[in-house]
C-alpha cells in the first residue's frame, strides 16, 4: 500500500548558494529553487512564469526511462501547487518552493519496502540535491487563484497534508509582503488535517500569523492520531468543519471564498458534512452548492 495562464517549458536548476535550501522534515521536502532559462543558466526572474499563488506546474523526471505502463514513452509529469508568492520565498522573484510528500510503497503481507512501486517523481524530487535540474511545464490552473479584488474579503482553507502547499502561499502572500497594491484587511481562516502534530507543515509560520495577526487569521488543526471528534471518533478537517459550521455557513452567505486541497478521498466526508449541516439549518444543499458555483467561492483541487 501507498503512503504516502499559458504552457512554457522552462529548466529549474538547484544552484548551490545562501538562499538556496532544502530541508527534509517528516518525510516531506521544501525545496526552494532558482529558476533558469532552458538554454542559458542565468539568474532569470519568474515574474509572471509561475509566480501567482494557487497555480501548479507540472514536474517531469529526467532520465527515469521508459513508463512501463506506456512502453516507449516517457514516465507521466506530476503536478505540484506553488508553495510561495509571486516573490517566491526570499522576495526577490527569483524562487519558487513546492511541498512534496515521499511516496513509499510496502507490501502489505510483509510490510516490507517494495522500491520498484515507489511514487517516480514524489521521490526524484526528495532525492534531488543543489545542482540537479529539473524540467517542469506551465503554470497552468485558475481555479485556486487568490481573488485580489476585495482585500477585505473572507477565505476559508480547508486542506489535508501537502494540500497545504497553495494556502501557504496565499497566507505569505496575505501577511509577510509588504505590497502596496494589495494590503490584506479580511479574515483567513485555515483548517488543517493531518495524522498528528509532527506533520504540521509550515506550523510555526502559521502559529506566527495567528501572534501577529489576530484578527485577520484563524487556524484550526484536526489530528486525526491526537484528537477525538464530539462522537468519540477519529478527528478530521469535516469535524472541525462540522463544530465552526454556524459561523462557515454565515460567511459563505456573506460572499466567502472556500477552498479544498488535498487528496480526492478528502471531499465526500467534507460534503456529506455540508450536506447535513445544511439540512439542519433547513436549507438545501445542492441548490447552496449550485449558488456558490455560480458566485465562483467555490475552489476545490484534489488529487
Amino acid at each position: 500500500m501507498a503512503h504516502a495562464l499559458g504552457a512554457r517549458v522552462i529548466s529549474i536548476a538547484f544552484i548551490p548558494h545562501s538562499r538556496t535550501k532544502i530541508l527534509i522534515l517528516f518525510g516531506v521536502v521544501f525545496l526552494e529553487f532558482l529558476v533558469v532559462d532552458s538554454s542559458q543558466v542565468s539568474d532569470v526572474p519568474i515574474s509572471g512564469l509561475i509566480v501567482l499563488a494557487g497555480v501548479r506546474v507540472a514536474v517531469s523526471r529526467n532520465g527515469c526511462g521508459e513508463n512501463p505502463k506506456k512502453p516507449g514513452s516517457p514516465h507521466n509529469v506530476r503536478l505540484y501547487s506553488i508553495a510561495s508568492t509571486r516573490y517566491g520565498d526570499s522576495f526577490d522573484g527569483k524562487t519558487a518552493s513546492l511541498c512534496v510528500r515521499r511516496a513509499v510503497y510496502y507490501e502489505p503481507e510483509t510490510g516490507k519496502e517494495d522500491p520498484s512501486k515507489n511514487g517516480i517523481c514524489s521521490n526524484f524530487l526528495c532525492n534531488s540535491k543543489p545542482g540537479d535540474k529539473i524540467q517542469l511545464t506551465g503554470p497552468s490552473g485558475k481555479i485556486m487563484l487568490l481573488p485580489e479584488d476585495d482585500p477585505n474579503g473572507t477565505h476559508i482553507m480547508i486542506a489535508t497534508g501537502t494540500g497545504v502547499a497553495p494556502f501557504r502561499g496565499y497566507l505569505r502572500r496575505m501577511f509577510m509582503e509588504a505590497v502596496p497594491t494589495y494590503k490584506f484587511g479580511g479574515l483567513a481562516w485555515l483548517f488543517l488535517g493531518v495524522a498528528n502534530t509532527d506533520s504540521l507543515l509550515y506550523d510555526d509560520e502559521f502559529s506566527s500569523y495567528l501572534k501577529d495577526y489576530p484578527d485577520n487569521f484563524r487556524y484550526d488543526k484536526a489530528l486525526s492520531r491526537e484528537q477525538k471528534n464530539k462522537n468519540g471518533g477519529k478527528m478530521y478537517v469535516q469535524d472541525k468543519i462540522e463544530e465552526y459550521s454556524d459561523e462557515i455557513f454565515k460567511l459563505l452567505d456573506g460572499g466567502a471564498h472556500i477552498y479544498f486541497c488535498g487528496l480526492k478521498g478528502m471531499m465526500p466526508g467534507i460534503q456529506d458534512t455540508l450536506k447535513r449541516v445544511a439540512e439542519q439549518r433547513g436549507e438545501s444543499w445542492d441548490a447552496k452548492l449550485s449558488q456558490l458555483k455560480k458566485n465562483k467561492q467555490w475552489h476545490v483541487e484534489v488529487y
